[in-house]
This record gives structure tokens, sequence and C-alpha cells, in this order.
């Protein structure tokens, strides 16, 4: 396998031939999702598949537990990956460093409780996190120290896969997602060998270059096709990333400013309204009205 080595102390390798054993549509009949309601309270577990089925009985498929990693170098550049063409769900988006779910019958255990949130531990999330981005990016789990994740908030959100599979998809996102961020320090050093049925591509960006790259619709892929970011990610860098959390990197890993123990709501973009139960808006009127009121700031 060619190696690269990337910016940041970070080794990536060239996708290969995976032999981790299980296929895409495997994992989504093996792995068991943790069901919610909307107060992020566990009421059971479901196959990854069936969770994220959207039909006419389940229109935004069955809410479940999600995290979302943000891996940062010493210089605060951040890591992207690009999902690969074989993911069933959002497959060929670039999103941030790793995005996935904790996962119900693990020993040591994935699923946080109330308690856990509220004192901001939340190690079965963070363990779930090591967990992928081992499986993901095939970052050593020993390399990772657990203690050094920074758990901010939740984010509750929903997106029809209508771009990859057309407007009646049959498949989307529905998650109560935790925003976990983590930092490499000055010489620190973690391989990565992107598992090629995880991940296509992976690269490092300033908070600068990619808000200027998400907003650019004329960006190519190397095979010409258009860059397409996840609908998560594009509202996640919108609303909190660039705004807040990335403008200060420093004060949002070292201090409690922005962790504030709510779950944030918010539709999808209109081009992922549909999907084979034809939704359309719904979180926008769950809100907290002090979201919209924050909200307004952030757009000024």
């Amino acid at each position: 396998r060619r190696r690269l080595r990337g910016v940041m102390g970070v080794t990536a390798s060239t996708p290969a031939a995976w032999d981790g054993g299980l296929s895409q549509e495997d994992f989504m009949n093996k792995d068991e999702c943790i069901l919610l309601d909307t107060d992020d309270m566990v009421i059971g577990n479901t196959s990854k598949k069936k969770a994220h089925i959207f039909s006419q009985l389940a229109p935004r498929g069955i809410l479940h537990r999600a995290f979302s990693v943000f891996l940062f170098d010493h210089e605060g550049k951040l890591l992207l990956q690009r999902r690969s063409d074989d993911k069933v769900t959002f497959r060929a988006v670039w999103t941030n460093t790793c995005c996935s779910h904790p996962l119900h019958g693990y020993n040591p255990t994935e699923v946080d409780t109330p308690d856990d949130v509220k004192s901001g531990s939340v190690m079965g999330v963070k363990r779930a996190a090591i967990r992928k981005l081992d499986q993901e990016l095939g970052i050593n789990p020993n390399k990772i120290d657990i203690s050094r994740f920074k758990f901010l908030t939740r984010l509750h959100y929903w997106a029809a896969d209508v771009v990859t599979h057309g407007p009646t998809s049959p498949w989307g996102e529905h998650e109560i997602d935790y925003i976990l961020f983590y930092q490499l320090k000055e010489g620190e050093k973690i391989e990565m060998e992107p598992n090629p049925e995880e991940v296509d591509d992976v690269k490092w960006v300033t908070r600068e270059q990619l808000l200027k790259q998400i907003d650019d619709f004329s960006l190519k892929e190397k095979n010409g096709s258009t860059l397409i970011w996840s609908p998560w990610f594009r509202i996640i860098v919108k609303r909190f990333l660039a705004p807040k959390w990335w403008k200060d990197l420093k004060r949002t890993l070292n201090t409690n400013d922005f962790v504030d123990g709510k779950i944030h709501r918010f539709d999808c973009s209109e081009e992922h309204f549909g999907g084979a139960g034809c939704a359309g808006a719904w979180l926008s009127l769950l809100k907290d009205p002090e979201d919209n009121k924050e909200e307004a700031k952030t757009a000024k």
C-alpha cells in the first residue's frame, strides 16, 4: 500500500482492499442503533437498516442517536472525509472527520444516560467515536485519549437522501447528533489507513478554505462530478462551526462557554425534503424560541 504523509503529522494511505470482512450491507443489518424520543431518551433499539428507511409509515425514518467527530491538527486545521461510493446513505459527499452511531449491545456500553449528558462525560458516545475512527480511518484506538474529547452539544436534524437515490428515496438520516471536538498536540502523530468501503478521500482545511469551498458550487471532484457536502455538515458549518466553535477554537476546547446541554433542532435544506414518505418541514415547529433568537444573531 502506498502511504501518504498528511499535514499535521497524520499519515494517510490510499484506499486498498479492505480486509475487515463485513460489507456496508452487513453493517446495516448487524448494527443496532439506539432509538430515541425527541428529548433524547432511549426507547429501544433496531437495526441500522430499519432506522434509516424512509416510508409512508415512517416519513423521516426512526429517530436514533449519532455523533460527529471534528478532529483538528495543532494549527487548527480540520480533517474532512469524502464518504465512499459504497455507502448506502449519502455516498460520495464531503463531511466532517467521522459521523456515525453509538450502538446497542456493546460492552463497555455505548449507551449514555441523561446523567452522562448532564455531566458531559458521555463515555458511550466517546467509545463509539474511537471505534469508528479506527474502522473508517484506520486510526489506532490506542493513539486517541478518550479524556481529550470535548462534548459540546446535541443537534436534532433529518434529511432524505434524495441526491443519491432520487426524489422518492427510501433512505435518509434522522438523528440526535452528539458533537465531539478533538485536537492534536504540537508534534503529535497519528497514522491513518482509510477503509475504502467507508472513506474515499481525506483532506485538511482551514476555516477560511472551508467557508470558500462550501459556497463554491462550481467545484468538481477528480472524476469531474460536482462536489457535494453532507446536509448535516453544511448546516453545522453555517450555524455553529464557523461563527462560533471554530472561530475561537482554543476557547471552545478549553472552556465550557459553548457547552449548553441543549438539543438544537433544525430541518434540512429543502433540497433534502421528500423521500418515500414525502417529508417536509417539521423540526422548525418544535424549536426553542431561544434558538431562533440565537440564529438571528449569528446571521447578522
